[in-house]
């Protein structure tokens, strides 16, 4: 979820003492009126009702047939190390088959490189179930090329494709002898990397890493696994989801030996998912870590590429069992952070590859929970100094430490709220770096790495910027999204010239959102509000919230393209809002760990509050006529705000929601709510539990709900939509299953998704317009 489903609060009693008392915090003066002056019938009464309005389908055929209006996008950009060009995939505006692109830098011109047809000859792409897991884990749904790499030189790329891996001689592609395929029948090969001289590829088969050398495509098995319950070289199911963490296995820097990570799952819990509509089919089975059970043991080992024995990395896996990050790289030493189980200590240790040694730089420590940045730690200056990011002082930020751990200096301060190390340009002494002073919106900075003067501003426009840099900081990708609805990922120099602009097959949406953004409240909520396009003043309409409201998600980006779907639904005469409260990242550490202990009031209460404020400035907005929807941690949010406050909440539509925390992973659930409590105790699990109010709360206060899940679902498993269904069905409570037959935590199919959302809004018509 991201789901994939993070201040320190006091539970406040109010929030906490029953299922109505959510209306005010500490610092309010008293309970929240449901109507407030200006949002409701009796408030202003002369205002008539908006009329139902049926906007064209076909819009919805083409957002779904189009993912969202995003396909046809460059991505996977990849800068050449010498800033000479630029690589990247790019399907068709209603094509999810990638295929491979070239830029050059010095003429400016794109070309197209390769396809899946080139690879396979014509031949049906398919893919194994381990890689199909892989895929979902990385949201990602392209068919045709889906990844590359390429080496250091730029000579040679490198193709996964259909389990087979193939190599392409990039100066001469078109010619027969362009492209070799790696042949094994030890199985399909999965996260195939060069050593860093380019020499070697290490890759995953079956559980088993190998290593392949380029120049004769001898294939050697570098580990043996004891049983399919241990696999070797593969990041476990929590470190795909919950850490970002994709990688299980690190080429040293002189491509002479390889660091892996050993995962055994034996005692951890199996889940099953069985296709309804195959009955006849076996389940699939996963080992899945549930809160309070046993996670999978991960070790790591050195081996050479040679062969030979395992020499194991040594630290205390009692107290830190989670491996977060490694970073094995030629300017510093191999360093890893591992993390206990409750997430509020974490260890920067340096490792010894040649005897497993590991030797602790500094802790770093939270009472609440620590977030994790996988793009540090940054070694710099020859492996005298590293790059790190902590919350340490109330807001994320970039410092500088020594090699031995002691702290420098701090590169970002006050307001700034650093995202991420986008790269380092050592020769000039400056780290570009993701931040805003804004939580809405994302750019790109540049901080001297000796601490002096201001961050500079690179990118100005309101919206979403990213960029890559080439190794040597000569050429580089700003890629951004934009509040006036515009998008381009433009190639400049370091001094921000424009080169050109990598090629776009995206379809252009038929409309710009009716959108506006506010900030209300004592807490300066970021609230974004979409109107019918031919909205009247005059008249009232229904809303509908939604909304997402959980860690590592922001709803409220100034990027119009966002906020289509938001505009169709709108379009039949309801105005949608989104708002981020308390939970959502970028405001600083004790926004975002409001939500410690208690997944939902503080959440709750904020959406609650924001959505008033913009009653009484908006008397257009309908506030007895309010339905929630919203995803995964926001079909969760959905269920809550239906069955906690539905004399606010009309209606509600529960996407994939997590019904009970004790069935969700361990490393995200316990980040939040700790260890689960004993049967019957009343604690964070009980009070964030859905299932808790679906019992609980007054039966009087009937409001319906449509849950929506697929069945194939491996990350909020489909059980959860059908114990809530079951608990409310128990409880006189009324609601609908829609079970997305076959399909995971995801919705890629076009149909499926156009449909849903016809049903969505048929659900919202039927109950927010009536009497």
């Amino acid at each position: 979820m991201r789901l994939s489903l993070k201040t320190t609060a006091s539970l406040l009693a109010a929030l906490a003492s029953g299922p109505f008392a959510y209306g005010c915090d500490s610092s309010s003066d008293g309970p929240v009126d449901p109507n407030p002056s200006g949002s409701g019938e009796e408030a202003d009464g002369e205002r008539a009702l908006a009329p139902a309005a049926h906007p064209d389908v076909a819009f919805l055929d083409a957002y779904a047939e189009t993912n969202r209006f995003r396909l046809g996008f460059p991505r996977s950009i990849t800068m050449l190390r010498d800033g000479s060009g630029v690589l990247f995939l790019r399907s068709g505006g209603r094509s999810l088959e990638g295929k491979l692109y070239y830029f050059d830098a010095e003429s400016g011109e794109e070309r197209e490189l390769l396809t899946a047809e080139m690879l396979l000859g014509g031949g049906e792409e398919e893919l194994s179930a381990e890689e199909a897991a892989r895929r979902e884990r990385m949201r990602l749904t392209a068919r045709g090329i889906a990844s590359f790499s390429v080496s250091r030189d730029g000579s040679t790329l490198l193709v996964p494709l259909s389990g087979r891996l193939f190599l392409v001689d990039r100066a001469t592609i078109g010619e027969a002898s362009a492209i070799r395929e790696i042949e094994s029948d030890a199985g399909g090969a999965i996260d195939p990397r060069f050593s860093p001289d380019g020499t070697h590829v290490a890759t995953v088969r079956d559980g088993d890493l190998y290593v392949i050398d380029v120049a004769t495509g001898a294939e050697a098995r570098l580990t043996s696994r004891a049983n399919t319950g241990i696999t070797n070289g593969l990041a476990e199911f929590v470190a795909q989801e919950e850490m970002d963490r994709m990688r299980g296995f690190w080429w040293a820097p002189d491509g002479q030996s390889i660091l892996y990570q050993q995962t055994d799952h034996a005692g951890m819990e199996r889940m099953h998912i069985l296709d309804p509509m195959h009955p006849e089919s076996e389940p699939a089975s996963w080992p899945y870590p549930r809160p309070g059970q046993a996670n999978a043991a991960v070790r790591l080992g050195v081996i050479a590429i040679r062969g030979g024995s395992t020499r194991w990395v040594d630290w205390d896996h009692e107290a830190y069992p989670y491996l977060c990050t490694v970073v094995w790289s030629a300017e510093g030493p191999l360093t890893i952070l591992v993390q206990d189980r409750e997430q509020e200590h974490e260890s920067l240790r340096t490792v010894d590859p040649a005897t497993g040694a590991t030797a602790e730089l500094f802790v770093e420590s939270d009472d609440a929970w620590l977030n994790l940045d996988q793009t540090v730690p940054r070694w710099v200056a020859n492996g005298t100094q590293l790059l790190w990011s902590t919350e340490r002082d109330g807001r994320f930020a970039l410092e500088l430490r020594l090699a031995d751990g002691t702290r420098a200096r701090a590169l970002t301060t006050g307001d700034l709220d650093y995202r991420s190390l986008v790269h380092v340009d050592e020769t000039a002494g400056v780290a570009w770096i993701a931040a805003s002073e804004e939580s809405s919106e994302t750019h790109i900075y540049r901080v001297r790495l000796d601490g002096e003067g201001e961050p500079e501003r690179v990118t100005t426009e309101p919206g979403e910027h990213s960029a890559v840099v080439a190794h040597d900081s000569s050429l580089w990708v700003h890629t951004k999204q934009l509040e006036d609805g515009t998008g381009a990922s433009v190639v400049r120099r370091a001094n921000g010239a424009e080169v050109g602009t990598l090629g776009s097959e995206a379809e252009e949406a038929p409309f710009e959102p009716n959108l506006t953004f506010e900030t209300v409240g004592r807490r300066e909520w970021r609230t974004a509000i979409v109107r019918p396009r031919d909205f009247d003043e005059s008249l009232r309409y229904p809303v509908i919230l939604h909304v997402y409201g959980g860690p590592h998600a922001r709803q409220v980006t100034r990027q119009s393209r966002g906020y289509l779907l938001d505009q169709w639904h709108a379009d039949h005469n309801f105005i949608v809002v989104l708002i981020d409260g308390r939970g959502t990242p970028g405001r600083g550490r004790d926004w975002e760990r409001a939500i410690d202990g208690d997944f939902i009031s503080a959440p709750l209460e904020d959406q609650i509050e924001a959505l008033q404020q913009l009653g009484d400035a908006h008397p257009e907005l309908d506030l007895s006529r309010v339905g929630v929807w919203g995803w995964s941690f926001g079909g969760y949010f959905s269920a809550m705000a239906g069955l906690r406050r539905p004399d606010i909440f009309r209606a509600a539509v529960a996407g994939a929601p997590v019904s009970e925390w004790r069935d969700y992973d361990t490393h995200y659930t316990e980040r939040y709510l700790g260890l689960p409590e004993a049967d019957g105790e009343e604690g964070a699990y009980h009070r964030s539990s859905v299932l808790t109010f679906a019992v609980e709360a007054p039966v009087e206060d009937l409001r319906p709900m449509l849950l929506v899940h697929g069945t194939a679902d491996d990350n909020v498993y489909f059980s959860h939509s059908l114990k809530l269904q079951n608990a409310m069905l128990r409880a006189g409570r009324p609601s609908e299953l829609l079970a997305l037959s076959g399909l995971t935590h995801m919705v890629p199919e076009p149909v499926v998704m156009s449909r849903l959302q016809q049903r969505v809004i048929g659900f919202f018509e039927q109950h927010l317009r009536g009497e």
